[in-house]
Order: C-alpha cells, then structure tokens, then sequence
C-alpha cells in the first residue's frame, strides 16, 4: 500500500473521529439541557408537563444524534469499510435507518400529545411525520426482502 493511500485512509477515519465525538458532544449537552429544564420547571413551578413534553423531544434527538455518533464510530473508523462483504453493509445500512425511524417515529408521538393538548387542528403535522416514520419501516422491510440473500 502505498504512503499516500495510508495517509488518506488515517485522515479519513481522524475526520470521522472526530464528527463522531462532536456529535456525541453534542447529544450529550441537548440531553443536560433537557434535564435542566426540568429542574426549573420543579424549582419555578412553571408548566411542568409542557417541560416534560420538551424534555422528550430533546432526549429522543439527543439519543439518535447520539446512536448516529455510535455508528459513525463503529463502522468508519473502528472496521475497515472495505473489508466487510455486502451482507454486512446491508445490514449496516438497515441499522442507520432504523435508528432515524425510531427518533422519528418518537419525535412524531412527543408532537402528537404536545399537539393533542393545543389545538386538534394541530395534529395534521405530526400525524404525517408519524406516516413517513411508518413509510421508512415499510420501506426497510422491502428493501430487505429485495436484497436478501438466497443462502440465508
């Protein structure tokens, strides 16, 4: 291998080092945020289920942006991406996309209940988020039955 290609392949895995540590960086301050508004909504005796409901919605984003870091993490700088056969890059792909289906599928039910609460008319956004979320997981679900392998 030549000393270009090992310099470019050490630069690529520093870079996604380091997005991936931002990204967990990141999740971790929206999920201090979100528990430190509801030590104020406790300390201020505000709205304590509207701080709640927030509290959710930035846990379940901090989560994935988190689980995204993860991935990162694991599958370009950890395992060499070129060493890994297509089953396994399937099953990677299917992964990474499950994981958005859950935060969005999650973000979707946290704007439902806010919304419920509000105003019915409301509900017309987070209802078609919630499909789309629904749509992904059908769409996984062909994807695989399209791409699995006879042997399996």
């Amino acid at each position: 291998m030549s000393e270009m290609k090992r310099y470019s392949e050490w630069l690529g895995r520093f870079v996604y080092a380091l997005i991936s540590l931002s990204l967990a960086g990141i999740s971790i301050a929206m999920m201090g945020a979100a528990l430190w508004d509801i030590w104020g909504s406790f300390h201020d005796k505000t709205l304590l289920v509207k701080a709640l409901l927030d509290a959710i919605g930035l846990i379940v984003i901090g989560m994935a942006v988190f689980d995204v870091s993860k991935f990162l993490l694991e599958e370009e700088v950890i395992r060499s991406s070129s060493t890994r056969s297509p089953a396994k890059q399937r099953a990677t792909l299917l992964k990474f996309l499950v994981i958005i289906a859950i935060a969005v599928s999650l973000e979707a039910l946290v704007f439902i209940f806010d919304a419920g609460k509000k105003d019915v008319a409301d509900l017309v956004y987070p209802t078609l988020l919630l499909a789309s979320a629904v749509l992904v997981v059908v769409g996984l679900g062909v994807y695989q039955r399209l791409t699995r392998d006879e042997r399996e």
